[in-house]
């Protein structure tokens, strides 16, 4: 098949935007922590940037994408550094193999950036690190091959190239990743909640965001990389994009709606980390079935989500368990949501071409949905308690509880996200944590000249 360029462009500008999302959760999960934790917290997601970008490279895109090895991972012998994919007589559909590589790299990427929030304040640096790469590959690389990778088929129909389980025998559908990424990410949350424990004074200190303006930040960049994330996913630039595009507008906001309403019912006020948080379970809800269901019915899933995280995110409370972020509460529980809802709401109109059972098509696609849904959650969650296990009792997963309330931020990484200030507005201190002497004695003359 020969290269569409508008397809290429397409693809290369949503795989820009995808990434743009990982910064931008960044500062959504930076402004919800407290001060002494902001560059941690931040440091977590750009960590994953780094290492799952080199991950990806070498072995990650040959075990998500390589020949099947029975439906469960791909072999990556033929794929390790990508250089077979150079050539320009490797192709995607109707785009270069590399685009399609890029792009993918970025859904990598995120996935493994959101269990970080539900461990915030108290994990090692280091040992996060060594989990992103862990994990990647034990987890998220074979289970995108379940749901990303499609059998690739001959001219005349013949199947050249088999692919995952879930995307080709159990037929479930997940557009753009709400089982591979949401679910998967919000259960190994959830199982390194477990194996770290609870903040040291959980329960019984304030533990507010420090920053809602960072918070409002991450959301907005969230939502605008989050059209490359969905739209982008029909990897052409047509009908499918912008119906992907609208479904996704449609329903983030009314699962901001849904949020807000929930709380003014419950507390009486409506938040803007509430608005916020609305936001990403919109996205969430919807990813997996942007292409399934109309705009109407994307509305919907939207504000039924909405609501329901954030009832869900008090969860937490009820059972005792410190998902510091609310990952469980939204990724989990809203990619759970979204995937199953795709069962109910799912219209043959929508370029998918399926009916739910609400259009008339019966269960079939609604068991189709939750035995993909389920089995990623199961999976995840005992091979993630698992790897958190074993890191916490050879590396040390956690840090002390000293270094935890002196703060992490200035323990690990030897900064401050906020300097304090010192007579005549200048910050004490030199090197990293101040003013060296040259920019001290540079601030001394302009202030001499500005008072002159």
């Amino acid at each position: 098949m020969n290269i569409n360029s508008g397809d290429t462009a397409w693809l290369l500008v949503s795989a820009a935007l995808v990434l743009l999302m990982t910064p931008g959760l960044a500062f959504f999960y930076g402004g919800m922590v407290r001060s002494k934790s902001v560059l941690n917290m931040m440091m977590m997601s750009f960590g994953a940037m780094a290492t799952i970008g080199v991950a990806w490279v070498l072995w990650g895109y040959g075990l998500a994408f390589g020949p099947s090895i029975g439906g469960l991972v791909g072999d990556p012998r033929a794929l390790l550094g990508l250089g077979s994919l150079m050539s320009p007589d490797a192709v995607s559909g109707t785009v270069p193999a590399m685009a399609f590589v890029l792009f993918q790299a970025m859904f990598a990427i995120i996935a493994v950036a959101l269990i970080s929030g539900a461990i915030a304040d108290r994990a090692s640096f280091a040992t996060w690190m060594v989990f992103t790469v862990v994990w990647a590959t034990l987890v998220y690389f074979p289970i995108a091959h379940w749901v990303f990778a499609f059998d690739t088929t001959s001219a005349t129909g013949a199947i050249t190239q088999h692919g995952g389980w879930i995307a080709n025998s159990l037929k479930a559908i997940d557009f753009a990743g709400g089982t591979a990424i949401h679910i998967n990410a919000g259960a190994a949350a959830l199982a390194l909640v477990l194996v770290l424990g609870n903040r040291h004074g959980f329960g019984s200190e304030p533990m507010r965001p420090h920053n809602l303006t960072l918070v409002m930040l991450g959301a907005g960049l969230l939502w605008f990389g989050w059209f490359g994330f969905n739209a982008g996913s029909a990897l052409t630039a047509g009908t499918t994009a912008a119906v992907a595009g609208v479904n996704t507008l449609a329903a983030t906001s009314a699962a901001c709606c849904g949020w807000l309403l929930a709380e003014r019912l419950r507390d009486g006020h409506a938040t803007s980390l509430g608005a916020a948080s609305g936001i990403v379970a919109g996205l969430v809800a919807i990813t997996p079935g942007c292409a399934a269901v109309t705009p109407a019915g994307a509305v919907a899933i939207g504000a039924i989500t909405g609501a329901l995280c954030a009832y869900a995110v008090g969860l937490k409370s009820r059972f005792g368990y410190d998902d510091s972020l609310d990952v469980v509460g939204v990724h989990l529980v809203g990619g759970f949501a979204g995937t199953v809802l795709i069962g109910l709401f799912a219209s043959a109109t929508a370029p998918a071409g399926i009916d739910g059972l609400f259009a008339g098509g019966g269960a079939d696609q609604l068991w189709r949905q939750v035995v993909g849904a389920v089995t990623v959650l199961v999976v995840s969650f005992v091979a993630s308690y698992l790897i958190g296990l074993v890191l916490h009792k050879t590396l040390g997963f956690r840090i002390e509880r000293d270094h935890e309330l002196e703060g992490i931020d200035v323990v690990l990484h030897a900064e401050s996200a906020y300097e304090l200030h010192g007579p005549g507005g200048l910050r004490s201190g030199t090197g990293s944590a101040g003013f060296g002497s040259g920019a001290l004695s540079r601030a001394t003359t302009i202030d001499k000249e500005a008072q002159a």
